[in-house]
């Protein structure tokens, strides 16, 4: 039986880890060992997702959490080079584009282990995004490479990565949603707690060091945000990188209304009931094109170029006056139905290809 070695360390992950591991289970013929880093370490960024997402525990913690992009990734690294050395897996997954991502990445291949990438090809081409340097190296660096849609496919081709290292297989996170759904449906206590009408509120999400660590953008944020706020409730739960951004500039919050990180089905509970979504997450900006909800994205780009090709999202750099006007005109608006993300069986297609 082969081993496979699953790094993982942040919220997002554990969303894709999700259907993933399920399917390894059900193909059979590899043995996956679940390797946390501890990037997000609290209840509501981390152990809510293996309680409600059915994630078995960990097999190893890590516990490296804070600090800079250099101290987190290479104490991550640490921990993980002799974990790997004594495993000795067939290969290592990683998903995505976080420091975990890296580190996972660079210690197995430093190691002459095999690495595999899901969620392969993304690009914002921008470089001043940590994320957009985690993305192109592991990328580069991986044996097995899966996408989820063509333009992620294209970007690989581009870039010189061999097409039979490449298997686009579509998206896992829309795997989750199928999984995930009717559970999802049936959390309306939030909504009533926090006395939410459905499709007369604003969901928006703010985490991305692009726009916590700029004073400029995140008062922009602020304001705009606020403004929304003053036409009809905004919903706003509030990540620790952004919290303490706001103190560190002297920013609150006066009509938007906070609460803490949320488990993925109140969160997934709150997008599907919104009017709008306003983010810089790109899982949020896909999970609003799930369930049909029209998506501003806070940035400057998107990798999920599609989505705005397709009207579902809009780019809203942060800036005097533009995020308001966006996401208030996005309210009530629709793109073109497709299906850019696959069928709903990523998960099952990878588990055949690393069972294979």
């Amino acid at each position: 039986m082969k081993t496979v070695v699953t790094v993982v360390g942040a919220r997002p992950q554990f969303i894709k880890v999700a259907p993933v591991s399920r399917a390894l289970r059900l193909t059979g013929g590899v043995n996956e060992v679940l390797v946390h880093t501890g990037q997000h370490f609290d209840f509501n960024m981390s152990d809510v997702f293996f309680a409600e997402l059915e994630i078995d525990p960990p097999d190893h913690l890590l516990q490296v959490g804070g600090g800079g992009h250099g101290a987190m990734t290479g104490s991550m690294m640490q921990k993980l080079e002799p974990l790997l050395q004594e495993l000795a897996p067939d290969a290592v997954l990683v998903y995505g584009d976080t420091n975990s991502t890296l580190a996972g990445a660079l210690v197995a291949a430093k190691l002459h282990v095999p690495v595999v990438h899901v969620e392969a090809g993304l690009r914002s081409f921008n470089r001043a995004m940590p994320e957009e340097i985690n993305r192109l190296m592991t990328d580069h660096l991986a044996s097995i490479l899966f996408t989820s849609t063509d333009v992620a496919t294209e970007n690989l081709m581009r870039e010189g990565i061999s097409r039979e290292s490449v298997h686009q297989v579509g998206d896992v996170m829309f795997d989750s949603a199928l999984l995930f759904a009717e559970r999802a449906k049936a959390r309306n206590a939030l909504l009533v707690e926090l006395a939410l009408e459905p499709g007369r509120f604003v969901l928006a999400t703010v985490h991305r060091a692009e726009n916590t660590d700029d004073p400029e953008r995140l008062r922009a944020l602020v304001g705009g945000l606020e403004q929304v706020a003053a036409e009809l409730p905004v919903i706003l739960p509030l990540h620790p990188r952004t919290r303490n951004a706001l103190a560190r500039a002297g920013l609150s919050f006066e009509r938007v209304r906070t609460v803490e990180p949320l488990g993925y089905l109140d969160m997934v509970a709150l997008e599907s009931q919104a009017a709008a979504i306003a983010t810089d997450s790109g899982g949020v900006q896909k999970e609003a094109f799930f369930y049909r909800v029209p998506c501003v994205t806070l940035r400057d780009e998107t990798e999920w170029v599609e989505l705005v090709e397709l009207g579902w999202n809009r780019l809203a750099p942060p800036r005097d006056g533009g995020v308001a006007e966006a996401v208030l005109s996005a309210i009530g608006t629709q793109g073109t139905d497709a299906a850019p993300y696959g069928s709903g069986n990523a998960a099952g297609a990878i588990a055949e290809v690393l069972a294979g």
